[in-house]
């Protein structure tokens, strides 16, 4: 084996390694983000914290509805009142 085909051998090997590294990891869910400083960390793509924001955002839309439909409607001020303090028991 001359040194040409062994820099071809160790380049293929090289080549189907990342590539089988970063099938692995998409299939995973494995991220890997690197920082300025050259440092590598790893994370999962799903997060238990990602549910939970997206609950509180979805929630937090249906108070903001609720809230432009009082701000919007000829209602009594009584009315205004009461979904005021079923948005506060909520």
């Amino acid at each position: 084996m001359n040194p040409f085909e062994m820099v071809i051998g160790i380049v293929l090997i090289v080549t189907i390694g990342s590539i089988l590294r970063a099938r692995y990891q998409a299939k995973h869910g494995i991220i890997e983000d690197e920082d300025y400083m050259g440092n590598k960390t790893q994370r999962l793509a799903y997060d238990a914290d990602k549910d939970r924001m997206a609950q509180e955002i979805s929630d937090l839309k249906e108070r903001v509805k609720v809230l432009e439909r009082i701000a919007t409607d000829n209602s009594s001020a009584n009315d205004i009142n009461r979904q005021i303090e079923e948005l506060r028991s909520r």
